[in-house]
């Protein structure tokens, strides 16, 4: 071991989703509970994945100046069977319950919205999961289309939630299938309506497909954003704005680190694990 990791045990989390591979590396010091040293994102791009995993991962050691071998447990989550060099592997619905907990314990609820899927998590205080719905195979709901989308009108899905924010009359599309909505939106540009009217559509579509699933999964309270779309502002504002219509008693929460959530799930579980591994190395035979 390292000086880096004498000063409390390390562990590492790496979700690897459609899109992007996160990894978050978190220590452990002693009674003070776990901190972030990193987090790091790599899009995938077309890339071999099992190097976008591998390359990520020295590029997180290097961040935060550490070696594989201070790393007592590295856990995958996502299509985690591509991480060949991890100790344990842990079901996304769990990792993102607990990576939402870390960083807003009052949350009671998770909306995870990735590239392929959104799905609707309520949770206790500990980060059980007590239930949850997923969409369903239609990519109209999902951050893919959200790209493709942003792609044909000439954006970049930073621009995505700004241009959002801005726009004075949003224009429906369908929330039924992904075909129809691109339909919708070619005829739009035809027509000259404007991008962020446009966008502000599409989120509002989506939103009520997100709002319905909170339902079905029983979410009160606080609900936070996890996934690729977390960051989405005009996303996050088109579903305050459907919750408010549908006299929905959650509040709609985002945090600077929410796409993160699964990565960090999947390091503090690790942690959890590693502390139970160790404990029974202890006991005596």
């Amino acid at each position: 071991m390292t000086v880096a990791a004498e000063r409390g045990w390390i562990t590492a989390g790496i979700d690897v989703g459609s899109s992007a591979v996160k990894i978050a590396i978190v220590r452990q010091r002693c009674d003070d509970g776990p901190e972030v040293a990193v987090l790091h994102c790599d899009r995938i791009r077309r890339r071999e994945l099992r190097k976008v995993i591998d390359d990520g991962y020295a590029g997180a050691l290097a961040e935060a100046s550490l070696t594989r071998d201070d790393i007592a447990y590295v856990a995958s989550t996502g299509e985690g069977e591509l991480v060949d060099f991890r100790r344990g592997h842990f079901y996304g619905m769990t990792t993102h319950a607990r990576g939402a907990s870390f960083l807003v314990p009052t949350a009671r609820a998770v909306l995870d919205v990735g590239a392929l899927h959104a799905r609707a998590l309520r949770i206790d205080e500990r980060s059980r999961v007590l239930s949850y719905r997923m969409t369903n195979q239609c990519a109209s709901g999902s951050g893919q289309f959200l790209e493709n989308v942003a792609r044909y009108l000439g954006v970049t899905l930073d621009d995505v939630g700004p241009l959002s924010c801005k726009a004075t009359n949003p224009q429906p599309v369908s929330s039924i299938c992904a075909v129809l909505a691109e339909t919708d939106v070619i005829n739009m540009v035809s027509r000259g309506i404007t991008t962020s009217d446009i966008v502000r559509g599409i989120h509002l579509s989506m939103a009520g497909r997100y709002v319905k699933l909170l339902q079905a999964a029983g979410a009160e309270g606080e609900v936070l954003i996890t996934g690729g779309l977390a960051a989405d502002e005009g996303l996050a504002s088109a579903l305050r704005e459907r919750a408010a219509s549908e006299k929905l008693n959650i509040t709609i929460r985002t945090h600077p680190q929410s796409i993160f959530a699964g990565a960090l799930g999947a390091a503090l579980w690790a942690q959890y694990r590693h502390d139970l591994l160790s404990k029974r190395a202890r006991v005596p035979a």
